[in-house]
């Protein structure tokens, strides 16, 4: 029998091989995504005419300046669904290192446009370049993390999208300013190529092929990942077609983009009651998604802690449009309260993404989880283009941002609502298919 101190020792170097699997492949995975947010975010300043002339040099109004930042999304749809079916059947690993090269190249075209026709069509081969990113990443994670930490899985991985505005959005203004809109989209765009080899050398598509994973470790997750896939074959017959609930998710996750890059584009058009500074605009721009990052780590935890999904999505989607709504309301009588309830309703969107996949992951049998993953993100990704382009036809007909805002509240509180027809996940069953390791069974 193992001494007292010798059990401890064995859990501690458990504990450290546990933790490596979180520190390997999120932060490479998160990296990775957080640079494709950057070539969606960074045109969020570019368009504004106070710190860019990119508007002026391409001859947009409003109209246009939603249909440029919103084209992207058109394009997103295109490889949604062979991206998921290739991550299941071929290898996620190898399907993202070609998108990396794919969206770099498109990146960099889009700062050498010279007409408004050239950056449309760069803009909208760069969401194609990116559309399976999601599906295949997401496939990914599901193969290293079981149920129990797949939220938190999802939740780190979408940590990208805050990340991506609060750490460029002070950055791409100063290159703004120093450079102009094109040589700032150039610079920006060759990040790609550089994370490429990194994510190569971390990543494996499953335990079993990565050779720094310790034995133990490895037969444990793959014996729990065959088991929960199994318990999803034996409950999945459904045909796909027949799963009245994707089409609820792919509404869900329409109106969630709606209101997601609705607002991120036009957000400082609500800033310019004062006269910021170009870079005090990157600091505004950038604050509500320091928020966002500590709510969405807040709801995976909790989520994965109560195995709830469904709720979780419901309140964030409706804090949001209550925020959005109180946001407009108040802007007449307080510029700083109205910012406030903002930087409040934008969070919703982005920490309600770690519990909504993670319904995916466990209601969807794992052959068809990828095809699903594409169908709903490239769909529902629709909302990307349309949010800013209805937010910007609105505001010009309207002559400001409260009647496409309140119509972005409305739409969260339709989500929210609607989060209550997704399935839920069988109860997880207690007994594992194999012994856990000591660091997992103090746990």
């Amino acid at each position: 029998m193992d001494s007292p101190r010798s059990v401890v020792a064995k859990s501690c170097v458990t504990e450290n091989m546990k933790n490596e699997r979180w520190l390997r492949i999120i932060p490479v995975a998160l990296i990775m995504y957080t640079i494709s947010y950057v070539d969606r975010t960074n045109i969020t300043l570019a368009l504004e005419p106070k710190i860019s002339s990119m508007m002026h040099d391409l001859l947009m109004d409003d109209r246009l300046k939603g249909q440029a930042a919103g084209i992207f999304f058109i394009g997103y749809v295109l490889l949604q669904v062979p991206g998921g079916f290739l991550a299941n059947h071929w290898s996620a690993k190898r399907f993202v290192s070609i998108c990396l090269v794919l969206w770099g190249a498109c990146a960099v075209g889009c700062g050498l446009a010279k007409t408004f026709t050239q950056f449309e069509v760069m803009r909208f081969l760069l969401g194609m370049a990116e559309s399976g990113v999601l599906p295949a990443t997401t496939v990914l994670l599901a193969n290293w993390f079981p149920r129990a930490e797949r939220a938190r899985a999802n939740g780190y991985w979408n940590l990208c999208q805050p990340i991506a505005i609060v750490v460029s959005a002070p950055i791409t203004s100063l290159l703004l300013g120093t450079f102009g809109w094109q040589k700032m989209l150039i610079i920006e765009g060759c990040l790609p190529f550089i994370w490429l080899p990194i994510w190569l050398y971390f990543v494996s598509d499953h335990p079993r092929q990565a050779k720094w994973i310790s034995p133990e470790e490895r037969d444990h997750l793959e014996a729990t990942l065959k088991k929960e896939v199994a318990d999803l074959h034996s409950t999945g017959a459904t045909p796909l077609w027949m799963r009245w609930e994707i089409l609820v998710m792919v509404v869900i996750y329409f109106l969630h983009n709606c209101q997601a890059y609705g607002c991120m584009t036009f957000f400082t058009a609500s800033l310019k009651a004062r006269n910021f500074s170009p870079f005090e605009y990157g600091i505004l721009l950038a604050a509500p998604y320091v928020l966002t990052a500590i709510i969405m780590v807040v709801v995976s935890h909790n989520s994965d802690r109560t195995q709830e999904r469904r709720g979780h999505v419901a309140f964030v989607y409706a804090m949001s449009g209550v925020s959005l709504i109180l946001s407009i309301l108040l802007k007449d009588y307080s510029f700083w309260l109205s910012y406030i309830f903002l930087c409040l309703a934008i969070p919703g969107p982005f920490a309600a993404i770690a519990p909504f996949w993670a319904i995916t992951g466990e209601t969807m049998p794992r052959p068809m989880m990828g095809l699903v993953i594409g169908i709903v993100n490239g769909v529902g990704n629709v909302g990307g283009y349309a949010g800013p382009y209805l937010t910007g036809w609105l505001k010009e007909i309207s002559g400001n941002t409260n009647l496409p805002f309140a119509l972005l509240g409305i739409g969260m509180f339709t989500a929210s609502g609607l989060c209550f027809l997704l399935p839920k996940a069988a109860p997880q069953k207690i007994n594992s298919p194999t012994p856990l390791p000591a660091a997992d069974a103090h746990a």
